[in-house]
């Protein structure tokens, strides 16, 4: 009975952080994507034009209704030599870019943003962009010679920390999905290449549910850090053979989190905890938006995970 109270009163925290009067949305002004070819070597360059035409599309669209924030980060993506994979304008919009050359690399990184992501705040380094820029150097800069490749993957409907979708596991379901049938994907543009999937915050939730699917790919690392919980009991829980990482900053909110699962909200056990079993890592003292921020610790850590480098790696 007292186990079924502290439950409660942890649900009860949950929602009360997750409630929110939903506005009704507007009629959305944006054009969905054209269709694009299946992902693969073939059609690599012909998914870089692609999206850029949505891309070009999309600023049109922001600049005539005033749309004042995305029509400033939508002219930043079609800066020469930017390259998306995938490009969607519809509500807070979806974007996959990809920094490096994604058919030489050795190593690929994956970031999987969680919370608020949007196009307007992509190229901010607390967001998928800006973030997958300053890993893309840090590793860079970690082992010049290496043949890398970031991939900045907000290819699902990111959840705002205002809404109840944040304490579920519906959206990391679908992204979980799309998560999987697009690193199939780029395994058919390069087939030798080793994978790393650093995961922030609720993109922690959708590797954890995309990991048991993965067996067919060259998956070695998956980083877990600012992460609320995955939704498994620990490590074999995620039935995957790669190596799992956990770090939180002693900055995070996230440390706050009641860490339970009951009739669908929260996601579990706290994946930095001993008896969830990863292997945990420094992340510093940064706040929960900072892991990616030049010259942190976190940064460091997560660029040396993502290049393979696990002996150098410092420990929390």
């Amino acid at each position: 009975m007292r186990r079924l109270r502290r439950t409660a009163a942890a649900l009860s925290v949950l929602m009360a952080a997750g409630s929110s009067v939903a506005a009704t949305a507007a009629t959305d002004p944006y054009a969905a994507p054209a269709p694009a070819p299946a992902l693969s070597a073939a059609t690599l360059d012909a998914r870089f034009a692609a999206a850029g035409r949505d891309i070009a599309r999309a600023r049109a669209t922001a600049a005539r209704t005033g749309d004042d924030d995305r029509a400033r980060a939508l002219s930043a993506f079609l800066t020469p030599g930017r390259r998306f994979l995938a490009f969607d304008p519809r509500g807070d919009g979806r974007a996959v870019e990809v920094i490096g050359n994604l058919r030489r690399a050795d190593r690929i990184a994956v970031v999987v943003p969680g919370a608020d992501n949007t196009l307007a705040v992509y190229d901010s380094v607390k967001f998928a962009g800006g973030g997958a820029r300053a890993l893309h150097r840090r590793m860079a800069a970690e082992a010049p010679s290496a043949r890398i490749a970031v991939i900045a993957w907000l290819g699902y409907r990111s959840p705002s920390t205002l809404g109840l979708d944040v304490l579920t596991g519906d959206r990391a379901e679908s992204g979980a999905r799309r998560l999987g049938r697009f690193l199939t994907g780029v395994a058919r543009v390069n087939g030798t290449a080793r994978f790393a999937l650093l995961c922030h915050s609720y993109g922690s939730v959708v590797c954890g549910k995309a990991a048991p699917g993965l067996g067919a790919l060259r998956v070695d690392d998956i980083a877990l850090f600012g992460s609320p919980g995955t939704t498994a009991d620990d490590v074999s829980g995620l039935r995957t053979s790669a190596t799992v990482w956990a770090g939180r900053s002693t900055g995070d909110w996230t440390r706050f989190v009641p860490h339970v699962r009951f009739a669908g909200l929260g996601f579990g056990p706290d994946p930095v905890s001993p008896a969830f079993g990863a292997v945990r890592f420094d992340a510093g003292t940064g706040p929960h938006s900072a892991y990616l921020k030049p010259g942190s610790a976190a940064l460091r850590n997560l660029a040396l995970i993502a290049l393979g480098h696990d002996s150098e790696v410092t420990h929390a």
